[in-house]
């Protein structure tokens, strides 16, 4: 049981730690936000959207839906236009002032955004299928789930913590300097996403 515990946590920790789009975009929002509040439609929907893909990586249904060619297509190509959309969106985005917020997305867009680059990123699904769903085939009854939970943990404590850093610097940057880099940076990592999807297509 323990062992189940150990590993569901490391696997996801080495997951979901590297600097990606859903990193950037959970963190992007608590700088932006004007409450850490403000910021949980973001936080709760990228945890969720990782609880579901976890969850269907260890039933064994996602494999299924990536192992079809036109699904995973169809995956590759929403991706990457959408990766090259936000990273334009955000690029160009200025940040708001500390008494003018009107550029912090609205919760209906957090939620928007944060389930497209949860859900439109082959590389998060595909490594959730290669590494928790293949690790949780070791374990059987109890034990699945209780790796499960460890992964699904992982997640929601990490994209909490990410939004309260995210305040924190948000607060600290009066200037809006750091917002300003951390766009370019954001916009950067996204188009490079999007290149190395579109160079697994062909």
């Amino acid at each position: 049981m323990l062992t189940a515990i150990f590993q569901g946590i490391l696997l996801s920790a080495g997951l979901i730690l590297p600097l990606g789009v859903q990193n950037v975009f959970v963190f992007n929002q608590g700088v932006t936000q004007p409450r850490l509040a403000k910021a949980l439609p973001v936080v709760l929907t990228a945890s969720l959207c990782d609880t579901a893909l976890i969850t269907l990586a260890i039933l064994g249904i996602s494999v299924v839906i990536v192992t079809i060619p036109a699904i995973k297509l169809v995956l590759f190509i929403l991706g990457i236009l959408f990766l090259i959309y936000m990273g334009i969106v955000t690029w160009t985005s200025k940040p708001a002032t500390m008494s003018s917020n009107e550029k912090a997305l609205s919760p209906k867009k957090q939620i928007a955004f944060a389930a497209s680059v949860s859900l439109l990123n082959p590389h998060a699904i595909l490594d959730t299928i290669g590494v928790i769903g293949t690790s949780s085939i070791h374990y059987v009854g109890s034990e699945k789930w209780v790796f499960a939970i460890a992964c699904i943990l992982v997640s929601w404590i990490w994209f909490f913590a990410l939004a309260v850093v995210g305040r924190q610097v948000g607060k600290l940057d009066k200037s809006n300097t750091f917002m300003m880099v951390l766009n370019k940076v954001s916009a950067f990592i996204m188009w490079v996403t999007a290149a190395l999807l579109l160079k697994q297509l062909f």
